[in-house]
């Protein structure tokens, strides 16, 4: 796997290292990797300071673990790297990374595209998120400026009123030693009290707060073991549910790490914390260990309401008690809404609660019903199913305002009246993407987020009446809206003919001769969808002369519930299949070549991006997987697995495995087979997919490829899955992955440089 220019004396530290990697190799039968971890760590570090752009696999500690299911025998050469508690493994890890900043230290120009990073960032605006607003009309919200590492939580009196700041985690992670983020918050109805949650190095795991907004003074002594706690607050503001992990959940098994989790409810007057809901706690309802209830009162109305999702699955159960039972953990639940209603999202708006379902409504269709008598079977349709999709709904006390997807781009509805709901398109300033940000039920109107491929989101505030205007929450930047900068869309069509959106970013006047650095980005699962957006980050690629193309892929949503499960399970492989045809496009249209195109994803896109590489090595010269999943034989043993059952499947079913087993990147590595550049990112802290998910793919990779190009792992020890991080810690990675590729894609200026003394 060797680089398209590659000095003298790269070449022989290449050879050097595999040299060591056979060494290592050639001790299989002793049975503990300690014995020769001193050979490695020697290999990696040599290979590193002579310019190697590769790690060194692991030599095995015995025979590979074989596991059988449904007849068929599958050998895991590396399952020990799933131990990362052991001290050997650690140190495989950690050398690995140090080799892998060595690499990427010696591109020649990640010094200067990391600067010019940093100089769009200082030059862009201040980024603003979850914006809340209160019935005494005080705003809540994290914004971060260009000089800022974390986002800040600030407030002020009416949308126009001074800032006051009211947290600081990077501070406060100063003065404890700790890398401290704010997880989400939540004011009380009337804003006297916010309630806020901490992470520490980006593990998604933390304390939970309650302070006065004025003097920020705690009203409750620190609450651990959150885990994204989403706060509901009571209407009158007197107590709050919140969600915990149970009591020692950190040594239970990994696949029950995450399981029963409860909510709770919590006066501000005294009193005990009350366990409301779980699984356990509620039995009679059958759910299983992964599901998790949001328990919250119905605004208005003495009633409560548990909405319910099982792990990943899209759907979701509904059920509804008094809200003094509730409060007390003694509630009858009834059930409104149960999986086969298809219920996507819903709402309550006054008398009635609104559904969003894909029931017979592939692209979803609006459904309401009086919260006097919720019966499902006797609800009525607000809105038909029809060509555009569904997208959202929130509701305000004027309107039920919906989100709704034509094309490539948004529209939002406004839903009014009572008798006979009226449903009207809003005007927008320009065509893009739209996301309601803030909808309360005491206040009319909502918050939204407007942004679109060629512009930064930005926020607005939809009153009752007139259009939506801007919020002046942080400064413009100058590069919210760059006009040298443009977006096409373009239908491919995949390998059994299906035509796949994908929409192009790129500098204007860009020349179709085949030359152009080019990444194609994909996702492809949970029925998400890339809507428009553009980052300044995203400004230094495309400054390189590079193409940056988001594929549409089969599992995400584009095109509703139908596209979703056309991507999902035994249906799988469309999803990297349609990368793969996006990438074909694009090399036959003109915009670039095999030799310089990459393919992009994270997370459930790393399936895309592994199996487009091993199905179709020869079809790129890059790719990268940030914290990503590749190993889905081994998905439901993780602590965040078995809640992605119904997304993957699992092993225990015989179809399931199949397709588990299809969809697995780390099976599909093969030994001999020259794959392209591959650097797998992952955050140490990550919680949701597993640091070994990459290490275990990457040493496979390591062990099989051949042809000089290389396999390196991206490491960062003080982050989880993304959430957390410092703007320090996303530019010194975008700098990675942009370099990554342009050092593979051949481009000059990206070349390693020679090591000290060495050839040029």
């Amino acid at each position: 796997m060797r680089p398209i220019s590659q000095s003298a004396a790269t070449a022989d530290a290449e050879s050097g290292s595999k040299l060591c990697a056979v060494h290592m190799l050639s001790f299989a039968p002793m049975k503990r990797i300690r014995r020769f971890l001193a050979l490695l760590l020697s290999c990696a570090v040599t290979a590193a300071a002579a310019g190697t752009a590769g790690i060194a696999p692991p030599p095995p500690l015995a025979p590979p673990v074989v596991d059988t299911h449904w007849g068929v025998a599958l050998a895991d050469p590396y399952r020990f790297l799933e131990n990362t508690a052991d001290p050997a493994v650690a140190q495989w890890m950690r050398a690995q990374a140090d080799a892998t900043r060595v690499a990427l230290d010696r591109i020649a120009g990640r010094a200067a595209l990391l600067e010019r990073i940093r100089q769009i960032d200082a030059a862009a605006g201040g980024s603003v998120t979850q914006i809340r607003r209160t019935s005494s009309d005080r705003w809540l919200f994290l914004r971060r400026e260009p000089q800022d590492n974390q986002f800040r939580l600030y407030w002020r009196q009416g949308a126009d009123g001074a800032d006051s700041l009211l947290l600081d985690p990077e501070a406060l992670g100063k003065r404890d030693g700790k890398s401290l983020a704010i997880m989400d918050f939540a004011p009380s109805p009337d804003g006297r009290l916010v309630a806020y949650s901490l992470q520490v190095g980006g593990s998604e795991i933390g304390t939970l707060h309650v302070i006065e907004v004025e003097s920020g003074r705690e009203v409750l002594a620190p609450i651990d073991r959150v885990r994204y706690p989403s706060v509901s607050w009571l209407d009158d503001g007197s107590g709050l549910f919140y969600s915990r992990l149970r009591e020692g959940y950190e040594k239970l098994p990994p696949a029950e790490r995450f399981s029963d989790r409860t909510r709770h409810f919590r006066a501000l007057s005294g009193g005990d914390d009350r366990r409301v809901f779980s699984p356990s706690l509620n039995a009679e309802l059958k759910l299983p260990g992964y599901a998790s209830g949001h328990v919250m009162q119905v605004p208005g109305r003495p009633l409560a309401a548990a909405v319910v999702t099982l792990g990943v699955e899209r759907h979701r159960l509904l059920f509804v008690a008094e809200l003094a039972d509730a409060l007390k953990g003694t509630a009858r639940w009834r059930k409104v809404v149960d999986l086969d209603d298809k219920v996507a999202d819903l709402a309550f708006s006054g008398d009635w609660l609104y559904l969003k379902s894909a029931a017979d409504a592939p692209r979803f269709k609006l459904l309401r019903l009086p919260l006097a008598d919720p019966r499902i079977d006797r609800a009525e349709t607000v809105l038909p199913a029809g060509p555009e999709v569904i997208v959202s709904l929130e509701a305000a006390r004027d309107a039920v305002y919906v989100t709704r997807r034509r094309g490539a781009a948004l529209e939002l509805l406004r839903l009014g009246g009572t008798e006979r709901v009226d449903a009207a398109v809003v005007p927008m300033p320009f065509e893009g993407s739209i996301a309601i940000v803030d909808a309360e039920p005491a206040l009319d109107g909502v918050v939204l987020s407007l942004g679109g491929w060629t512009r930064v989101a930005k926020p607005y505030l939809l009153g009752k009446d007139g259009p939506p205007q801007r919020l002046a929450l942080a400064r413009d930047g100058a590069f919210d809206a760059p006009d040298d900068v443009e977006a096409r869309e373009v239908l491919v069509r995949s390998h059994d003919g299906v035509l796949v959106p994908m929409s192009i970013l790129s500098r204007k006047g860009l020349k179709l001769d085949g030359t152009n650095p080019a990444i194609v980005y994909g996702y492809g699962a949970y029925g998400n969808t890339e809507d428009p957006f553009f980052g300044p980050r995203l400004y230094a690629w495309l400054e390189q002369g590079g193409v940056f193309a988001v594929a549409h892929v089969r599992g995400g949503g584009v095109y509703g519930e139908q596209w979703r499960l056309a991507g999902f399970k035994a249906t799988k492989p469309n999803t990297w299949k349609d990368a793969i045809a996006a990438a074909e496009w694009l090399i036959a249209s003109g915009y670039t070549a095999s030799s310089r195109i990459g393919v992009y994803g994270g997370s459930a896109g790393g399936i895309l991006v592994g199996r487009a590489i091993t199905e179709r090595p020869d079809l790129f010269a890059a790719a990268v997987s940030a914290v990503g999943v590749h190993d889905t034989i081994r998905s439901e043993t993780r602590p965040n697995g078995v809640a992605n059952i119904p997304e993957y499947g699992t092993v225990k079913k015989e179809d399931e495995f199949h397709a588990l087993r299809a969809m697995s990147s780390y099976e599909h590595v093969r030994a001999g087979v020259a794959y392209p550049g591959v650097m797998l990112v992952h955050g140490v802290n990550d919680i949701r997919v597993d640091v070994w998910q990459s290490s275990k793919f990457a040493a496979r990779l390591a062990a099989a490829g051949r042809g000089g190009r290389p396999v390196l792992l991206r490491l960062d020890y003080d982050a989880g899955h993304g959430a957390g991080g410092t703007r320090r810690q996303q530019q010194e990675r975008q700098a990675d992955v942009w370099s990554f590729f342009l050092w593979q894609f051949g481009v000059p200026a990206f070349q390693p440089a020679a090591p000290a003394g060495g050839a040029s």
